[in-house]
């Protein structure tokens, strides 16, 4: 009798041999971006167990203090903030980290200073996580160009100059996607082997979609081009309504927009009329990542990722999503259509 032995792939493509092979191509690489994606990695692994524990409503989301934006913080929003910051800081590739959760920049000690600045937030859509609703990381990576002392000065820059960015989504599987800059690709974490592992390479979204994703119980607050952008997607003249998706989740419902295409909106309101997600570690991230994959981000006029951000915890209102979806949204703020008080 012969024994096939257990079918496991001996050539598959992990995130960190991605990473790698993705650094051979740069001719000045030295291998400190590798080292920082790695340490990511051990972080959002250990999250991702975390949020997996049975009972883990009722053994983290006990409501504890509020953090630095007034949102109610849980146990497991201090565990994945301390992790993120652990791992960065013991990549020895860091020199400053912005953090959601952190009301003033993170200076990494000088012993352990490396060239990039690292914006996060460590588990987004944490009012969530009592019901079980997916939730996620977000990631942004720049490079310091200056050899001035750490500050926030050095995050306070242009989605542009980003050099990797991406989010890992924890859901019925936990997945990273992440850009270098060259395309987007997803990796799912394969419990076996304690590996991430190409399972979408080159992902790209669809030039139009048929779902548009925003909270609707702020209507009366909305801008008349987003009101009018809304009523064209469920009574067009002519073809099909768009469907309605929306999840509360900003790493749930960008996957779902990347993946299917449409737009993903979270516009400015009477209440918030600088919106409410905040650029450097949610917006432009998410920006980089859709117009890496073909698609478009604004804040209603201009790229998200041209933005110019003026301090840490800036919000900004933004649309993303599929590139003819997001235009449309963007010739109607162009046709001047005024805000009513």
């Amino acid at each position: 009798m012969t024994s096939t032995g257990p079918s496991i792939d001996t050539n598959c493509m992990t995130l960190t041999r991605f990473v790698i092979q993705e650094q051979r191509r740069s001719p000045n690489a030295t291998g400190e971006l590798t080292t920082l994606l790695n340490s990511l990695l051990t972080a959002i692994k250990a999250i991702s167990s975390a949020v997996r524990k049975a009972g883990v409503a009722k053994l983290y989301g006990i409501a504890g203090a509020t953090n630095v934006q007034g949102e109610e913080v849980k146990k497991l929003d201090v565990l994945a903030n301390d992790l993120f910051i652990n791992m960065l800081k013991s990549s020895y590739a860091t020199c400053l980290l912005v953090s959601e959760e952190n009301d003033q920049v993170i200076e990494v000690e000088p012993d352990k200073r490396g060239k990039y600045v690292v914006t996060f937030d460590p588990l987004d859509g944490s009012s969530n996580i009592d019901c079980l609703v997916s939730i996620g990381s977000i990631f942004a990576i720049y490079r310091k160009n200056t050899n001035s002392t750490p500050s926030a000065a050095d995050a306070l820059v242009c989605g542009r100059e980003m050099v990797a960015g991406g989010y890992a989504l924890y859901g019925s599987a936990t997945m990273i996607v992440l850009s270098l800059g060259r395309g987007v690709h997803g990796f799912m974490l394969d419990p076996s082997i304690g590996e991430f592992i190409l399972t979408d390479p080159d992902m790209k979204v669809p030039r139009r979609g048929k779902i548009y994703s925003i909270n609707e119980g702020y209507e009366a607050q909305w801008d008349d081009v987003v009101k009018e952008y809304v009523k064209n997607k469920k009574h067009p003249k002519t073809g099909k309504a768009y469907g309605a998706r929306y999840v509360g989740s900003m790493v749930s419902d960008v996957h779902r927009t990347l993946k299917y295409g449409g737009i993903f909106m979270y516009p400015a309101t009477k209440d918030s009329p600088n919106g409410k997600l905040r650029l450097l570690y949610e917006c432009n991230p998410m920006a980089f990542i859709l117009e890496q994959a073909g698609g478009q981000a604004i804040n209603g006029m201009k790229s998200i990722l041209d933005i110019q951000p003026k301090g840490i915890h800036e919000r900004c209102p933004v649309f993303l999503g599929s590139a003819e979806d997001v235009q449309e949204l963007q010739q109607m703020y162009c046709e001047g259509i005024k805000y009513q008080q």
